[in-house]
């Protein structure tokens, strides 16, 4: 098997040259290195990635940390589409990727540092943990670079991704405001989500903003599934027959809401207009097809891998990155008919 002793022979170089060379950095000059790798193609040399990322004190491997991966999360795809935008990123820029899923009695038994350290990893993406699980403080207080997902949090070593929530949230409200709506409700995730958070505050903005009233009773929290946003909206609808329009922060949900529209003998979007967020790939297909917020899933990974990889490599500034969203009409709303 070929060493850099080898290509340091076949070179007329130091070995301490060659291990420069192929490593980067830049006391090596552009003619010398080339020269190098031309000779290590040469011969196949096949770098010892583990005993380099012991030398080097660096894996060149980061590690995506999802909580709360189930079987819902094969109707949104979200994950998928995230995990595809970070796996194009860090192949691109020559590093490893490492999936690994956590929960908060998981995060409970085995600290975020231990998990770190275990995996052998640069640094960690996180995307779908909640305000209050144990890992989120110590991201901020460990010195491992991170990079949080809909997670408004920064620091030296910890940067964040997201969309414009809030404004996705108001273009949502003020597009059925706009179709002539005024009793319209809110089918929210769940507390413990900041996504949640934002985006109540763009549909409270929006009503405020245009003189409608904010009915408390009428946000109701459908835990980004199908299922319990249908039960929800059952309730809602029956106690509350002059609500003409919802507004649900997920996809999924607005697909359960279509289902207790219809349990209720409700036409959508005749009787009752949904507009939902995200535009995971189901909403196009629903009947009536889903009117929604339109996320880039794919680049909300890619970008969230491109900083935390500047973060590593100490490029990144600012360490915050915030996406536009955009209003995909289609059929699940209309003109007020009340």
């Amino acid at each position: 098997m070929t060493t850099i002793k080898d290509i340091a022979k076949a070179a007329g170089v130091s070995v301490t040259t060659v291990s420069r060379a192929l490593n980067g950095y830049s006391d090596v000059s552009v003619k010398t290195r080339e020269k190098i790798m031309s000779i290590a193609k040469d011969l196949n040399y096949s770098p010892n990635t583990l005993a380099r990322g012991l030398v080097m004190n660096k894996s060149k491997t980061v590690g995506l940390l999802v909580s709360g991966i189930n079987r819902e999360s094969e109707k949104d795809q979200i994950t998928y589409s995230i995990l595809s935008g970070i796996n194009e990123s860090v192949s691109e820029k020559d590093y490893d990727l490492v999936l690994f899923n956590t929960n908060s009695t998981k995060q409970r038994e085995k600290t975020y540092t231990q998990l770190c350290r275990e995996r052998r990893v640069d640094g960690v993406i996180i995307q779908g943990i909640k305000t209050d699980d144990p890992y989120l403080k110590e991201v901020v207080d460990c010195n491992i670079p991170c990079v949080l997902i809909d997670i408004p949090i920064h620091s030296d070593q910890v940067g964040y991704v997201s969309t414009d929530n809030v404004s996705g949230a108001k273009k949502a409200v003020e597009y059925l405001i706009g179709l002539g709506h005024t009793n319209i409700a809110m089918v929210n995730g769940h507390s413990k989500a900041f996504v949640s958070q934002r985006r109540q505050e763009g549909y409270i903005s929006a009503l405020s903003d245009n003189g409608l009233t904010v009915h408390p009773n009428w946000i109701v929290n459908g835990r980004f599934e199908e299922v319990p946003a249908k039960e929800a909206a059952l309730k809602l609808l029956t106690d509350n027959r002059e609500i003409t329009a919802i507004f649900c922060a997920s996809d999924l949900m607005a697909l359960g809401v279509m289902k207790a529209a219809e349990e209720l003998g409700l036409s959508v979007p005749r009787d009752l207009s949904i507009v939902g967020y995200d535009d995971i790939l189901l909403a196009s297909y629903s009947l009536p097809p889903l009117t929604t917020i339109s996320q880039n899933f794919f680049q909300l990974g890619f970008q969230a891998a491109n900083l935390l990889i500047n973060i590593l490599e100490e490029k990144a500034d600012p360490h915050v990155i915030i996406m536009n969203t955009k209003l995909i009409e289609r059929g699940s709303a209309a003109k007020n008919q009340r």
